[in-house]
């Protein structure tokens, strides 16, 4: 797990300060790899590379990069781990493949070598890779399938620069920070900013699943090699689920797999522990694979001693089950006041969330550990959430009312006023929004809506940012193929929510901790494996994983409802509860952090 950056003259020269502005985006992501820094440069200065390492597999030198091979022919600087990389290297030893090291860098310079960029159909992990081919004059980026580790890009069609963080970019310098309407509309949307945004118009995210191709001399070429709904559409067609033990069995066989190849590194795991299914589940199959005992974390708040949020109780006591090394750590109103700055520095992009992760991994890194397990991705892929009941349901519900429906934006012009005062105004959207999967998913997890936002962006700038963001198409193609309601529901969770939000705060807060956050939920085979129990009839849902758990856990959690892990930051900011939509919960929350990225804007105002 590492920051890196680059930069890649592709249509112009090198330029004089070149090793002065990668040395700049180096020290920006400090915190992500605390272990070693490396820089590289092409003999001709085209080329260049920075990384900051946080050393899990092969620690030592020869995990080291950027990393050579061949004499320099080819160059790797790369972010993440590759968990199927020891299978690999016996696959290319059989070819005849020679390894200097027991790093998974190496593993992906020889795949490479081999296979060019069809590499990433054999890779099984969370990466973002950036690879220079001497010989081509190619620089080769990929990002895995679900956007686990982030991969930014800056091109000015003269070069391109990228980094593991948005704000690495911005230390370099030299960028279009011009404000990009659509991120802006996006975060006040859906609490996040989509991917391939960034508050920069300069700047953009590799997607999700994608590899980028620059050939000196030519314009980038960008490939998806990767589709949610393409696995989940092929598993409806070709894949039947199994049913009755079968079922129950494939269900044990694809977490255990999962879980045991999360676990693979030359350092301590840990994992976060929750009271929740998600949580007992890694721990349930995580702790035989520990050597000594595995070593888990669960935050307590002073706010939630003796109510149902008090998850500390109940976590204790799974631990105890599974012999863990437990630490129950309390956060206080005053440790977030005194991190509150660094939090929000550390903050890559905008998020209304993340608070949470980024204590419990300030928690977990302080007892030593480099890697933690996460429970990440578990609602997704198994109905976790109420959208899996809701979003369904309100399609129906649209559809039964016929031409009533056709009164949608009327109904909602009528009502939202009314609405707004006693309750949420999402509810005046329904016939002008639920009449499909993407708008009712819109309804269900949108922080502000679109008729919502003249009241906080200038007319031509919404206007520009809602053409640009075009959310309707974005959550169509999301599902495109996938005719299962609760496939096609899982497939827009993992590609909004879990990507643009969870997996993205589990990145910048870890890292602003050095610590390395694992999602054995979120994980290509793993999901492969599972899609056709995603979309059979009936589905899979949380009601079938307690077979799968020791019978002392199952009953520790039987009759507990599902609860999200709260944090008090309602509490600790004295969010107000107003009638004001602009000021209540979370979306005044929002408008707090969006003021501190665009600092004298109208946010700023809206948020005061």
């Amino acid at each position: 797990m590492c920051g890196i950056a680059g930069l890649f003259h592709y249509g112009g020269r090198p330029g004089p300060d070149d090793q002065a502005l990668i040395a700049r985006m180096s020290a920006a992501m400090a915190a992500r790899g605390p272990d070693s820094e490396g820089v590289w440069v092409s003999d001709d200065g085209a080329a260049l590379f920075a990384q900051r390492r946080l050393a899990i597999i092969d620690p030592g030198p020869g995990g080291w990069q950027p990393m050579s091979f061949d004499g320099g022919r080819l160059v790797a600087n790369y972010n993440g781990e590759i968990y199927n990389y020891r299978a690999l290297k016996d696959e290319l030893e059989a070819a005849g493949r020679r390894f200097a090291s027991q790093s998974d860098t190496e593993v992906l310079l020889h795949l490479y070598d081999m296979y060019g960029a069809a590499m990433v159909e054999r890779l099984r992990g969370m990466y973002a890779v950036s690879i220079w081919d001497r010989e081509r004059r190619t620089m080769f980026f990929a990002r895995d399938p679900f956007g686990i580790k982030p991969l930014y890009i800056a091109d000015d069609g003269r070069s391109v620069r990228f980094a593991s963080q948005v704000k690495a970019l911005l230390a370099g310098g030299a960028i279009d920070t011009t404000p990009e309407p659509a991120a802006d509309v996006g975060f006040l949307m859906w609490g996040s900013v989509p991917e391939p945004f960034t508050l920069y118009k300069g700047i953009r995210a590799l997607p999700a699943g994608h590899t980028m191709t620059v050939v000196q001399g030519q314009a980038p070429v960008v490939r998806r090699f990767h589709s949610i709904a393409a696995v989940l559409a092929e598993a409806e067609r070709d894949q039947p689920a199994p049913t009755g033990q079968a079922r129950i069995e494939a269900l044990r066989a694809h977490i255990a797999d999962t879980v045991k190849h999360h676990m693979v590194a030359d350092v301590p795991v840990g994992m976060f522990l929750s009271a929740g299914f998600d949580s007992s589940l890694v721990a349930q199959f995580a702790a035989p694979q520990s050597d000594k005992a595995l070593r888990s974390v669960t935050l307590g708040f002073d706010e939630y001693r003796g109510t149902d949020n008090d998850e500390t109780t109940l976590a204790a006591r799974i631990a105890a089950h599974h012999q863990t090394d437990h630490r129950t750590v309390w956060i206080a109103r005053e440790e977030f006041a005194a991190s509150r700055a660094h939090l929000l520095q550390a903050m890559d992009q905008p998020t209304i969330d993340g608070t949470n992760v980024y204590f419990v991994s300030k928690a977990t890194a302080s007892t030593g550990l480099k890697v933690a397990l996460s429970g990440i991705g578990g609602d997704e892929v198994f109905a976790g959430y109420p959208s899996f009941r809701q979003v369904p349901e309100m399609v129906r519900l649209v559809d039964r009312m016929g031409p009533l429906a056709a009164l949608g934006r009327g109904f909602r012009v009528i009502s939202e006023p009314v609405l707004r005062r006693f309750t949420s105004p999402k509810y005046a959207g329904v016939l002008e929004y639920g009449g499909t999967y993407g708008g009712a998913y819109l309804l269900r997890r949108g922080l502000f809506m679109p008729w919502e936002l003249p009241a906080l962006l200038d007319a031509d700038y919404l206007r520009q940012g809602l053409a640009d963001l075009d959310s309707q198409t974005a959550l169509a193609a999301a599902i495109d193929g996938v005719r299962s309601g609760n496939g096609r529901v899982a497939a827009l969770e993992l590609s909004f929510y879990l990507r643009n939000q969870l997996l993205r705060d589990a990145d910048w807060a870890g890292m602003a901790h050095s610590l390395e956050i694992r999602t054995p939920f979120v994980d290509v085979d793993f999901f492969r494996g599972l899609a056709p129990l995603i979309v059979a009839d009936p589905p899979v849902t949380k009601a079938e994983l307690p077979p799968l758990l020791a019978q002392p856990v199952r009953d520790m959690l039987a009759g507990r409802p599902k609860r999200g892990f709260q944090v008090p930051v309602r509490t600790w900011l004295g969010m107000p509860a107003g009638h004001d939509a602009r000021t209540r919960g979370w979306r005044a929350w929002a408008l707090q952090v969006l003021a501190g990225f665009r600092p004298g804007s109208a946010f700023a105002r809206h948020a005061a």
